[in-house]
This record gives structure tokens, sequence and C-alpha cells, in this order.
């Protein structure tokens, strides 16, 4: 009797853990992307998380809600200029050149008064990502309002998503939702980037397309 107990009580929490890992929608990365891009997304994911965890086993609802967001803005750094950019540099080389390209490009940027030229990344607007936002934005109109604005500026910018709305819209930012996680982890890395690439050179800058 208590084996059978035992059994049941077993099969019961393993259905409990696969209900709660379907509740959230894989069908529009699956669509876009192959399982070799799927494996490097991961990847994009737990790097950011484990950035911003700082190397702590903690799960990433819990860190973004424990970073002093408004604490760091106040003092002119956003949480994301702690990311180890030389290892941010390291997760590109280990991901593939196809999955870098559906989401990121190289710009070309002048930089004033120099006038010296850079490259600086910018946001692919008719790659896989945008589409995969596009995808997920005709169920969440705030992911939609995001993917557009991408689309049209080529850029990832700071005020596009914010951390006070993250916290508190919790029906557009559900944390727990491996598509947020995504979301947060590729914008904010972006946003490491173009605060960190070119920094020494970071005055004024006017961005020209390639």
């Amino acid at each position: 009797m208590r084996k059978s107990l035992i059994l049941i009580f077993g099969v019961m929490i393993l259905q409990l853990n696969l209900s709660c890992k379907s509740q959230y929608s894989v069908t529009e990365l699956n669509k876009i992307f192959t399982t070799e891009q799927i494996a490097d997304l991961n990847k994009i994911t737990e790097f950011f998380k484990t950035e911003m965890c700082l190397h702590l086993d903690t799960d990433f609802k819990t860190c973004y809600e424990r970073t002093p967001h408004e604490y760091l803005l106040a003092t002119g750094n956003g949480f994301w200029t702690n990311i180890d950019f030389e290892e941010q540099k390291k997760l590109y080389a280990q991901i593939s050149k196809s999955t870098f390209n559906e989401i990121w490009m190289f710009c070309e940027s002048t930089y004033y008064p120099s006038e010296t030229k850079a490259k600086d990344i910018c946001a692919v607007s008719t790659g896989k990502y945008q589409k995969y936002l596009s995808e997920l934005g005709k169920t969440n109109p705030r992911i939609a309002k995001y993917a557009e604005r991408i689309q049209a500026s080529g850029s990832f910018g700071s005020l596009d998503i914010q951390y006070w709305e993250v916290l508190k819209d919790k029906k557009s930012f559900n944390i727990n939702d491996p598509n947020i996680q995504l979301i947060l982890a590729i914008h904010y890395l972006s946003m490491n980037d173009q605060s960190t690439r070119n920094a020494d050179l970071i005055e004024q800058k006017k961005v020209k397309f390639n």
C-alpha cells in the first residue's frame, strides 16, 4: 500500500512538472528557428541569467526582481553594464554565425568630436528574431509594440523596455516565461554591447546603417 502511494505521488509530481513547463508556448521558437539556433538562444538566456544572478544558483525571476534597478540607474548606469563584456564576446563566439546574424548586425557609427568611425551592434530588422517577436506579438500587444519599435529603428533602445514596466506589467512580462526571458536577455545584452564596445569614443554619435 505504501509503495502504491509513493508511486501515485511520484506520478502526480511528474505531471505537475510537465504541466508547469507546458504552460509556456514554444510554438513560435520551433516554427521559426532551427534546432541548432534554439540551442544557441538557450545559451544566450542562460549566459544573461548567470551574469544577472552574479553566478549564484538563483532563478531568473528572483534575480531580476532583486536587482537594484532604480539605484543603479540613479548612479547613471543600467544594471546591464555589470555584465562582463569580455565574457559576452566569448558567448558570441560560442553561438553559430547563423544565429547571431538572425538577431544582430554591425552598423557603422561616427563618434564626435574625433569623427572616429567604429562598428556598433544593431538589430537585424528583417531577421528571424524580428519575425519571432512579431509572432509573439500576435498574443502579446506589448511585445508587438516592442517589435515595431525595433523594426522601425534598427536598434535596441534603453527606453523600449523599462525595468519598472517589467516588474509591474506581469501580464505582458511574465518573467517565468522562457520567451520573455529570451527577449530580456537579448535586449539587455544589446544594451551592454552598445554601452561598452566603444565606451572610450562615446560622446556623440551618428549611426549609418550598412
